[in-house]
Parts: structure tokens; sequence; C-alpha cells
């Protein structure tokens, strides 16, 4: 809050006088692997109602598939819907996102990724209703730990000609 504040006063961003809450509102998933179902758990308990894009339709996962990122976003989110992408820059057409934004078809963004990282599109510097993060929203140390037990348990599974923890697929 603080830094946010600095930005404020220095011209660089300026800080809304009020903010969205995130309780009740619907949240589209891109990718719902590990992460993005994790994600998804945490949005539920905050009474979210989550749709989400994946490769492959997730037949376990009792939330609306999307096949098509646009209608996801669009569709699903509509213009209380906050949309999270903290997987891939290339899987959210920024120019898009921008209108969206602009124009009311969408409530707020919050990016941990971009297109052509590291460059973040000026368009987007300027929004109040959009947090950028620069590809650290995993950052602590529990987090990183936690990534270099799983890339150990990987490389001794595969040394060991056993399934991998986490595969690619």
């Amino acid at each position: 809050m603080f830094l946010l504040l600095e930005l404020d006063l220095a011209g660089i961003v300026t800080f809304p006088c009020f903010l969205l809450q995130f309780s009740s509102k619907p949240v589209g998933i891109v990718g719902l692997g590990r992460i993005g179902s994790a994600i998804a758990k945490r949005a539920q308990a905050f009474g979210c109602s989550i749709s989400y894009h994946s490769r492959t339709q997730k037949p376990l996962k009792h939330y609306k598939y999307y096949d098509n990122i646009v209608d996801l976003v669009i569709d699903a989110l509509g213009p209380r819907g906050i949309l999270i992408n903290v997987g891939r820059g290339a899987h959210v057409d920024e120019p898009e996102l921008v209108s969206a934004l602009l124009e009311g078809r969408l409530a707020g963004a919050g990016l941990d990724v971009y297109e052509d990282e590291p460059e973040v599109p000026d368009p987007l510097l300027r929004l109040d209703n959009v947090l950028l993060l620069p590809h650290v929203g995993s950052d602590t140390v529990e987090t990183c730990n936690s990534m270099a037990d799983l890339v150990l348990a990987n490389l001794e599974a595969h040394f060991n000609s056993r399934p991998l923890p986490t595969p690619v697929i």
C-alpha cells in the first residue's frame, strides 16, 4: 500500500478511491492444472463462481468449461468479473483486454505474466483497474522451497523409472 501511495504521489499511477471486493465475483481461470486448480479452490472459498479454459476439459471439475479464451473472458466474467493471469502471457490478447477494461466489459485484471515479457504494454500501466506484478506472483520462501522439492521429486522419479509427480501432458 505504501508503494502505491508513493507511485500515486509521483504521478506514475493513480490510486483509485474505491477498490473492488473480490468476494462473490465470477472468476475465469486460464489453465486448470495444479496451480489453476489451487486458485479455483481459494476463489471458491470467497464465494466466487469459477469458469475456466484449458487444453482439455477436466471431467472431475464442476466448473464451467470454455473451449475459447475470448468467450471465457467476455461472456463468463462479464462487467463484474476480474481476469487473473499467472500462467502464460500469450494466453491473453492484451489489446483486447485493454479494450474490455476501458469499455467496462470487465471490471479488472490481475496480471503476473505478459505477452512480450519483460515489456508491459503502456496502456495497462495507465489503468486503475489493473494490478500488475513482474512475474513474481509465486515468489515466497515457502513456494520457492516447494518448487525446489518438486524438481527434486521429478528428477528422482525420472531416474528411478517411476511416474513423474507433475508430468506435463
